[in-house]
């Protein structure tokens, strides 16, 4: 009978508190709630040049997060991902992207936790933007718009030149060869490649809630004397 009572009262307090049984933690793990922001240094430089989907990217975290008044996750710490997605920049309006996918966030003890973060911004990396909520980094280059544009101001250049040289059958012969001369220019020109820098500052979000594991060994800071930034 009393057995029955201490089932009866766990059973009815599962259901008044369900929530603290889902996210209890082991003892000497602290879980990292949702929304958690994580800014980290990318430690070795990024290209669409040179990488390809699924290479592997890892970044040192720049200041400690701390859980309820506890440091959890100490400067130093290494998040650690994967590039799950590159456009190599095109001709015309092609522009390279790269999509960064953070996996684990290793700290110097050895907890590790497996994280599911959006990419949220990059700062110190010229000339690269972030262009959507999934984590994805934009580089430099002319949009369809800026191709448009610079069609329209060779027509018009060679139409000038047209027309001082034979008046108006002249400019619209001068406005097709200036148009033409922009188009081939535009086609024949790759935009830039994307390049994320050493030492650009990542921020990453955590989608969901996570709770550290023990892993076999300590991280140790990634060097990379051959890196460029």
């Amino acid at each position: 009978m009393k057995r029955a009572g201490t089932i009866l009262a766990a059973v009815l307090f599962a259901s008044a508190f369900p929530a603290l049984l889902l996210v209890a933690a082991p003892a000497d793990d602290i879980a990292l709630p949702a929304g958690t922001t994580i800014r980290a240094s990318l430690t070795r430089a990024l290209n669409s040049k040179t990488n390809e989907d699924g290479d592997h990217f890892a970044a040192e975290v720049s200041e400690p997060i701390f859980v309820g008044g506890q440091e959890t996750i100490p400067g130093g710490s290494i998040v650690d991902g994967r590039i799950s997605m590159i456009k190599k920049p095109g001709r015309a309006a092609g522009v390279a992207e790269m999509r960064l996918t953070p996996e684990t966030i290793t700290t110097p003890d050895g907890r590790q936790y497996a994280i599911a973060a959006g990419l949220q911004g990059a700062s110190g990396a010229p000339n690269v933007k972030l262009a959507d909520d999934e984590g994805t980094l934009k580089g430099q280059g002319k949009d369809k718009k800026r191709a448009a544009e610079e069609t329209g101001i060779g027509a018009g250049a060679g139409a000038g030149i047209g027309a001082m040289a034979g008046g108006g059958a002249g400019a619209l012969e001068g406005a097709a060869i200036g148009a033409g001369a922009a188009v081939i220019r535009n086609v024949f020109k790759r935009h830039k490649d994307i390049v994320v820098p050493s030492g650009t500052e990542l921020t990453f979000v955590l989608d969901r809630p996570t709770v550290a594991k023990k892993v076999d060994h300590p991280v140790t800071t990634v060097v990379c004397p051959n890196c460029t930034s």
